[in-house]
């Protein structure tokens, strides 16, 4: 495909290598402006009752102070609507004039209110007009038209009130809360997303009202990139104007699970110049999200065209569905394997047996055998530092050359070229070579590669904007027709922890989610001169980001997946306490999502691409599922955990942990 034609078929994006963010319009939301020239919005969601005035006005505090420049705040009632005033006149009254958001669901009468009070309101496609009992309806043309005059019909008061009272409003699809109509005629895809956001943007661009935010949100890291990506298209396609995005990872988690999974969804998009406004959700206090957005933002302020990326002329990967890049099989590399992790440990000298836990592998020297758990690393390199150990089974070791060629076992280690090396070199392992090539050098390597069946090629960039330049040494191999198996290699300096996990997530993440890639290696360059604690430490963290990467990119299932809201006004339970008390009860059932939600009102939708889900239905009652079917319901909040893994271990995919 020429760039012409690609530029004509892929408008998502200004350009596949050079960094341009999307021009939209500004909306004005109170003192903040989204979009336009203006600098990418922080913002979070409160988790106190609406209708505590001043627990709601301290949380909203501790936000803004943690950096957030816009707060939503859930009214899923008339009451918790009227409330908002009071919220809103003590923050006035102690000097915080940071916008309000109020998050809608179901309920269009407290939206009318809401929109009369504060600067925004977020409504919700899936539920404002519309209904979800995972119903299949066969639709005529004319039974369909008539359920749009409805939705009309009940949204316009909505539309007419922010337009008179200069209010704006995100129009915010979820994946999991797709209404049955949308269902029915769509299906469970990102083009039921994109056409559910637009049946409501047609009716307020008829309005001539313009003040309008737009997501795509899902749990989903590959469904919401092809969502986005869909919507940008669509919209240009449509003729409608440049609305700004909200980015978001629905129901993300905690920790560092929930870190990594918002930066595979939310950093993919943001490399590729989409998102004006961006939270990220996770299951901690609000005040924990705004830090973790802001890193992820702060990477592009600076960022501006990228000198030696060659443009795209040529392009395989379709943006808007998944498809795995064809690779031939090199040992366990590429064809139909997982991708695979290589911990790079070169810069410890004498690594000891016990120094391996680092990368997953536990040495028992009271059995002198070794124990492997589901995020062992595949792959050691050694460098020039060859460890001097057996190894346990499964787990392998990659040398530097000068070092392989001394060493007495040239079959089950496995050397490492320089690009120079790999053109000169005489001696090569029988069948799995690696060949450390920058972006820079892949087309002085390739006709060396021509016709190789035994090489698995490290490919790593020094480029500020990694993910473009790897993604276009992709491109240079797919047009060049090589098959050859690619693991993908990350350097970065000295930085904090968030960084070390939201940067990978981002730059690799970015690349799996578009099928490339065979496998993840984070290097320890930054950490040579460090001491030794402190590197185990890194690679350790290297280890757990790697398989985090993978996991959230969903490539390769290695632990329990955990889709769990943040929290919010409505949460009848205590998420944060509730999700530790379950994952510790069942984070070894490698590759089993669970939903863990706090109420009812997102529970059934947002969770619906879980196998199972732990949802708040009433004060100390729990409903649990087993897919998008009910189960058991009112159970009690004490007796549900256990009622939880009955289900499973009923449904055949539990197992006892060792």
């Amino acid at each position: 495909m020429e760039t012409k034609g690609l530029l004509e078929k892929i408008r998502y994006c200004k350009s596949l290598t050079e960094y341009s963010r999307r021009k939209t319009i500004p909306v004005k939301v109170g003192d903040i402006i989204i979009g336009g020239d203006n600098p990418i919005v922080v913002q979070s969601m409160t988790t106190v009752d609406t209708m505590d005035t001043l627990g709601s006005v301290d949380q909203c505090i501790r936000m803004i102070e943690s950096g957030c420049q816009l707060i939503r705040i859930t009214a899923p009632s008339m009451k918790e609507a009227e409330n908002l005033k009071n919220i809103k006149e003590e923050l006035r009254k102690r000097g915080y004039n940071t916008p309000l958001v109020a998050d809608i669901h179901f309920t269009p009468n407290a939206a009318e209110i809401a929109a009369k009070i504060v600067e925004k309101v977020r409504i919700n496609p899936g539920n404002y007009a519309d209904k979800k009992k995972f119903e299949v309806i066969e639709y005529t043309d004319q039974g369909y038209q008539e359920e749009l005059d409805r939705i009309r019909e009940r949204f316009l008061p909505l539309v007419k009130i922010c337009k008179a009272h200069g209010t704006a409003m995100r129009i915010g699809t979820n994946h999991g809360s797709l209404s049955d109509r949308i269902m029915s005629r769509y299906g469970d895809t990102p083009l039921g997303m994109v056409e559910s956001a637009l049946e409501f943007l047609r009716i307020c661009e008829d309005e001539n009202y313009h003040d309008i935010v737009i997501s795509m949100k899902s749990s989903n890291t590959q469904v919401m990139v092809q969502a986005y990506r869909l919507l940008v298209q669509k919209l240009d396609e449509g003729g409608f104007k440049p609305y700004p995005l909200h980015l978001g990872v629905t129901e993300a988690g905690d920790g560092e699970d929930g870190r990594i999974k918002s930066a595979v969804g939310i950093g993919t998009l943001l490399e590729d110049g989409l998102g004006d406004t961006v939270r990220v959700s996770l299951t901690e206090d609000p005040e924990f999200e705004a830090p973790v957005a802001k890193t992820l933002v702060d990477r592009y302020i600076e960022r501006s065209g990228h000198e030696g990326i060659e443009e795209v002329e040529h392009v395989t990967v379709t943006p808007f569905e998944y498809n795995k890049r064809d690779s031939i099989e090199v040992f366990n590399f590429g064809g139909t394997n997982v991708p695979r992790v290589i911990a790079d440990i070169s810069a410890i000298s004498g690594i000891t047996e016990k120094e391996m836990k680092h990368v997953g592998h536990f040495y028992l020297p009271e059995l002198d055998k070794w124990k492997m758990n589901d995020q062992g690393a595949d792959y050691v390199f050694s460098g020039s530092n060859p460890i001097q150990f057996m190894l346990p089974n499964g787990m392998k070791e990659i040398q530097n050359l000068d070092f392989w060629l001394k060493s007495e076992d040239q079959v089950n280690k496995f050397p490492a070229f320089t690009v120079d090396e790999f053109i000169g070199a005489e001696k090569f392992h029988y069948g799995l070579n690696f060949l450390i090539l920058s972006d820079r050098e892949i087309k002085k390597a390739l006709p060396y590669l021509e016709g190789r069946k035994d090489v698995v090629i490290i490919l790593q960039s020094e480029n500020i904007h990694k993910m473009a330049a790897l993604r276009r040494a992709f491109f240079t191999l797919m047009e060049n027709h090589s098959l050859l198996p690619v693991i993908i290699k990350v350097v970065y300096p000295k930085q904090d922890q968030d960084k070390t996990m939201l940067y990978p997530a981002t730059d690799v993440g970015g690349l799996l989610v578009d099928g490339l890639g065979e496998g993840i290696m984070i290097g320890l360059d930054g950490y040579k001169s460090s001491a030794r604690e402190i590197m185990l430490n890194q690679i350790k963290l290297h280890n757990s980001v790697s398989f985090g990467v993978l996991q959230a990119a969903r490539t390769r299932m290695s632990k329990t997946e955990y889709i769990s809201c943040p929290s919010c006004g409505r949460t009848l339970f205590d998420l944060q306490e509730t999700t530790a008390m379950i994952r510790k009860r069942t984070d070894h059932l490698k590759g089993v999502k669970i939903g863990i939600m706090g109420c009812i009102v997102n529970g059934p939708g947002e969770m619906a691409d879980a196998d199972f889900g732990y949802v708040g239905s009433g004060k100390g009652k729990i409903t649990l599922y087993k897919g998008k079917e009910v189960v058991k319901k009112s159970v009690p909040s004490e007796k549900a955990v256990d009622e939880l893994i009955e289900i499973i271990r009923k449904d055949g995919m539990w197992i006892d942990p060792e």
